[in-house]
């Protein structure tokens, strides 16, 4: 296995978080296109094809790296920030919507884990983002933000952003949790995952939840967010006015009883 990068690092700010990432001589992260904030003289950066990896797979290795990134949306370049001076560096990486940057050291939980695909923001040049397919038929056809996911492997740190509230929880061997796929922030591969019917009509169609939860089952650590982006954007969006100043919903029955509640005339 390539011998992973260590950094040292400070996460600053509460609701609208950054990492800055001090480095060593020599050393390096890679991160998602677009987050770096600033960074020291003597940081180099470079555009890599691929996942970031330092695993000597050729062309094909590249290739491959970069399909797997295809299929979680991202881009098929990621950037390298390293230390080409003599002395301590620092670069910083912004999280790109509110939330919480929480690091996590995969030699801690076993090497490897399971995130969504926007949750990744850097980590120490050397680990492998791939991508982890949800097996199951339930995750395949309903899990939505939940059936394609990262992997992330090595034994380096990494640091993920989640929307909102972070919350870990350990789950023990048999204990399930059932949750919005959209909260599902990243989890450990020991953990059992698969998507369900909420079940009962009434709660399908008025429950305003959606059709189909996550189940979580341990053991293993599960990190859960409050507010994923998928959730943020779509409020956004409801909420936005249209053409003429409306916002979306205003020209309907509910709209209008919205208003005549509120004193607003019509």
């Amino acid at each position: 296995m390539a011998q992973m990068h260590e950094v040292d690092y400070e996460v600053f700010g509460d609701d609208l978080q950054f990492v800055e990432v001090e480095l060593d001589p020599r050393e390096a992260v890679v991160a998602e296109a677009g987050a770096m904030m600033y960074m020291d003289d003597d940081i180099e950066m470079e555009t890599i094809f691929g996942d970031g990896s330092q695993s000597s797979g050729g062309l094909l290795g590249m290739l491959t790296g970069a399909g797997k990134r295809v299929l979680t949306g991202e881009s098929l370049f990621m950037t390298v920030f390293a230390n080409q001076g003599a002395t301590k560096r620092r670069v910083a990486f912004g999280a790109p919507y509110p939330g919480k940057i929480v690091p996590v050291h995969l030699p801690a939980v076993g090497g490897s884990l399971v995130a969504q695909k926007d949750s990744f923001l850097c980590a120490a040049k050397g680990v492998s983002i791939g991508i982890a397919f949800q097996k199951k038929i339930g995750a395949g056809l309903f899990g939505g933000e939940g059936f394609i996911m990262q992997r992330l492997d090595g034994d380096g740190l990494v640091f993920l952003h989640a929307g909102g509230t972070l919350r870990e929880i350990e789950l023990e061997a048999g204990r399930s949790l059932r949750v919005d796929t959209g909260c599902i922030a990243a989890f450990q591969p020991t953990v059992d995952y698969d998507v369900k019917f909420v079940g009962g009509i009434k709660s399908a169609l008025f429950g305003g939840e959606g059709l189909f939860f996550a189940t979580l089952r341990g053991p293993g650590k599960v990190w859960i967010q409050s507010l994923p982006f998928s959730r943020l954007a779509d409020r956004v969006v409801a909420a936005a006015p249209r053409a003429g100043g409306k916002s979306k919903g205003e020209g309907s029955l509910l709209g209008g009883i919205g208003r005549i509640l509120d004193g607003d005339n019509m």
